[in-house]
């Protein structure tokens, strides 16, 4: 009987199987008849990585790219017009499998790999190949060892497994079992081990030519090398020239990797692990006393320090970064210090009013943005100063206030009424000329004679007794 594997299979994968059985009184045999249309999912991408959005990073082949990524110089390798033929297809196979060389540059995984024409240019290259690199990972380095484990012919094209080549063996049989009842048997058996080879395809126009294994080496120079070198030649042979002599000179230089470092001057003599404020760092130490000492300051991946101590003498300090330069297809920096980057603080920063100017007062007003020559003028959309109102003397911003003064007048009032005395109006401030009423001439209006002091013209309101 025919029983799928218990494993559930991958996400990227959605088929489904049928087979036959057949038996017979000598054997038993069973196959796999036919695949239901498979359908593919894609895996999810991960995110791209943008290198520079305003030095020409990101744009592709054309822009400024790290030379690991860039494009390749076409080669020159002259080419026969004739068909190959089953003879010297043996012939390249014999030779090209197994081989082993050089990465000249690194290898992404996936299934699709690198496509190189035949003294043309790679495809894909710059940005789009970085995004192969950060999606699928790396097979190699630049430098590491690669094995031609398979070589395949189709058409027009010739193509390359490296280290075991990117997809999984038997990807349908490893989940199918055969046996009978509980016992069964897988059809291949299975590591359960991800893929993490490489696949590269050298592309011919119209046809394969006739060729011999030394001219597909030659094809393939500029991504793999097949010259006998030490491990130390086949790194340096895929930097900078300038970069090359630091390393082979033994010098270490502020912005290399961790391994060149190891390949300029080896396993250090100690390592110490300490913090500088929030950042981590790792410093290797060469040397010893009385000779000079070196000390390397690692963050991450990189150098970002270097200290030479000489015996009598003060420390040489080096922390400008002299490599990321040289790694760049034009020189330039990963990350251009122009206008378009600045430092941001955050958190309570003190400022050093010798050295540095106030801080700006707060503003609606978006950086760089200038307000219109009109902006002091009565015009629809200018700002001007917020006007507040003006405060009128019988106004009582705080209620209870008002409340307490309305109580003290009542109480003043009550204690006028025991004496027999008329209640005083305390509110409203006193008039000189309250005595006396006058009219404008001409108006037929007569002044009325003031009221004698002690009297009132207007009877005083009964207020309560208190019982």
């Amino acid at each position: 009987m025919i029983r799928p594997l218990p494993t559930s299979p991958s996400p990227s994968l959605r088929s489904r199987m049928f087979g036959r059985f057949y038996h017979n009184s000598a054997l038993l045999f069973a196959g796999v008849c036919a695949l239901a249309a498979p359908c593919w999912c894609s895996l999810a991408l991960a995110q791209a990585i943008t290198i520079d959005t305003h030095s020409g990073a990101n744009k592709g082949t054309g822009g400024t790219v790290d030379r690991r990524y860039a494009q390749i110089q076409p080669t020159n390798v002259p080419l026969d017009k004739t068909e190959l033929d089953p003879k010297t297809r043996s012939e390249v196979i014999r030779v090209m499998q197994s081989e082993q060389g050089f990465a000249m540059r690194p290898f992404p995984m996936g299934h699709k790999g690198l496509t190189l024409e035949a003294n043309g240019k790679l495809t894909p290259a710059g940005e789009p190949y970085l995004d192969m690199v950060t999606e699928n990972g790396i097979c190699a380095k630049p430098g590491d060892r690669v094995v031609l484990t398979d070589v395949k012919f189709d058409h027009n094209k010739i193509i390359f497994e490296l280290n075991g080549g990117p997809d999984l063996k038997h990807r349908f049989l490893r989940h199918i079992q055969l046996g009978g009842g509980s016992m069964t048997t897988p059809v291949v058996q299975d590591d359960g081990q991800q893929p993490t080879g490489a696949r590269l395809t050298l592309e011919f126009k119209g046809h394969i030519p006739e060729l011999t294994g030394t001219q597909v080496k030659a094809l393939l120079a500029p991504l793999i090398s097949f010259d006998v070198k030490t491990p130390i030649q086949a790194f340096t042979d895929t930097l900078p020239p300038k970069l090359k002599d630091a390393i082979l000179n033994h010098d270490v230089m502020v912005g290399m990797t961790t391994d060149m470092v190891l390949f300029a001057m080896g396993q250090p003599q100690r390592k110490v692990r300490e913090v500088d404020g929030q950042m981590p760092f790792e410093e290797w130490i060469y040397g010893a006393p009385p000779k000079p000492v070196q000390f390397v300051r690692i963050n991450g991946n990189r150098v970002i320090r270097v200290e030479v101590a000489k015996v009598g003498e003060p420390p040489e300090i080096f922390t400008k970064d002299e490599v990321e330069g040289l790694l760049r297809t034009d020189g330039t920096p990963l990350v251009a210090a122009d206008e378009h980057t600045r430092t941001v603080r955050v958190g309570d920063v003190e400022r050093d009013p010798n050295k540095e100017a106030p801080a700006p007062p707060p503003t609606l007003t978006a950086p760089g943005e200038k307000l219109p020559d009109n902006a002091g003028q009565n015009q629809p959309g200018a700002m001007k100063p917020v006007e507040f109102p003006t405060q009128k003397p019988d106004d009582y911003p705080d209620v209870a206030a008002a409340r307490r003064a309305d109580q003290q007048r009542a109480a003043e009032a009550a204690e006028q009424s025991k004496d027999g005395k008329p209640p005083s109006d305390s509110s409203k401030p006193a008039d000189p000329n309250a005595g006396t009423s006058t009219a404008p001439t001409g108006q037929g209006s007569t002044a009325s004679p003031a009221t004698p002091p002690g009297t009132s013209s207007a009877q005083p309101s009964q207020q309560p007794q208190p019982h």
